[in-house]
């Protein structure tokens, strides 16, 4: 039995990279790279990023997909995936905590008038703004899991006023959580910052758009960390030209790379990030040799996706 290592993702990680990583935790196994996939029946388990549509019909034995990250929509879009094989992502702190400094940088970014500075230093203008107080400021966090918890109790910790929203109830200590479809409008009409962490699924994909928009104070800025098909992106540039929104961040968009003629490119209020707000994984890396040990033993694994569910 053998472990695959397809990342598809040459500008984060190769696969040798990885294979390196995984050799000392996993001594004795059978570890190849996609370029040398061997005998394809070996083959148990599939660790990737974005996995190949149509790969996990060539591994007749395929158990596992892996998905080295967070966010599965790629693996689960897969019309070929067959409904036996499992799938697991990733959940490393690190990535976690990377994505709340992305998200807190680009608030701060607002709340100190940053951009206008810089455009004073240029022009030679002494012109004193005076920046906004945290505890004035309510940011709107949409997905409460683990990097959204994370990222709600940092601005909480920062002084700021925080609602938080998910599909079902949770609790977080200081941050006001609401859930359900039936408070989501009320909620964004109050934020001065929405945060989207949330996953891509059947419930989750457009659901940005001009509804929604219209829902959200002018003044706000949105910041996307989530997944690029949760936003109409027609809807969203209609609302930046009729003034329903502030601003906008995104760090993930519907296609990566985002072509060279797309219309976010040249809309001053967007700021745009080629998907870089969690990088690393480290210590989530040791959750891939888990989950070989796993599912060799028939133990329950780490952060099993449920399908049906999308996340």
């Amino acid at each position: 039995m053998a472990l695959l290592i397809d990342i598809n993702d040459p500008e984060w990680m190769t696969d040798e990279q990885l294979r390196d990583i995984l050799r000392p935790l996993l001594p004795a196994v059978d570890i190849r790279c996609a370029t040398e996939p061997g005998d394809v029946t070996d083959i148990v388990m599939l660790a990737t990023v974005k996995l190949r549509r149509g790969s996990s019909t060539a591994f007749p034995n395929l158990q596992l997909v892996q998905k080295l990250g967070a966010g599965v929509e790629t693996i689960l879009d897969d019309p070929e995936l067959p409904l036996h094989i499992r799938v697991a992502r990733l959940n490393p702190p690190e990535l976690a905590a990377e994505v709340t400094e992305y998200c807190i940088a680009y608030v701060l970014r607002q709340q100190r008038h940053l951009a206008a500075h810089e455009d004073n230093q240029k022009n030679r203008v002494w012109k004193r703004i005076p920046p906004r107080r945290a505890s004035e400021t309510i940011i709107g966090v949409l997905g409460l899991g683990h990097i959204g918890a994370k990222t709600a109790m940092a601005f909480r910790n920062l002084g700021f006023q925080v609602l938080g929203w998910s599909k079902s109830a949770k609790t977080i200590q200081g941050v006001q959580c609401l859930y359900g479809n039936g408070e989501l409008r009320a909620m964004l009409s109050r934020c001065d910052y929405v945060i989207c962490v949330l996953p891509s699924t059947p419930a989750t994909r457009d659901l940005f758009g001009a509804a929604i928009f219209g829902a959200m104070k002018p003044s706000c800025v949105l910041i996307n960390v989530g997944r690029g098909d949760l936003i109409v992106e027609r809807d969203l540039l209609y609302a930046l030209d009729n003034g329903q929104l502030s601003g906008v961040v995104l760090d993930v968009h519907r296609s990566e790379p985002l072509p060279k003629d797309h219309p976010y490119w040249r809309t001053p209020k967007i700021t745009i990030t080629p998907h870089v707000s969690g990088w690393h994984l480290d210590a989530g890396l040791q959750d891939i040799a888990e989950n070989y040990q796993r599912l060799l033993n028939g133990l329950p694994l780490l952060h099993e996706v449920n399908r049906a569910a999308g996340y």
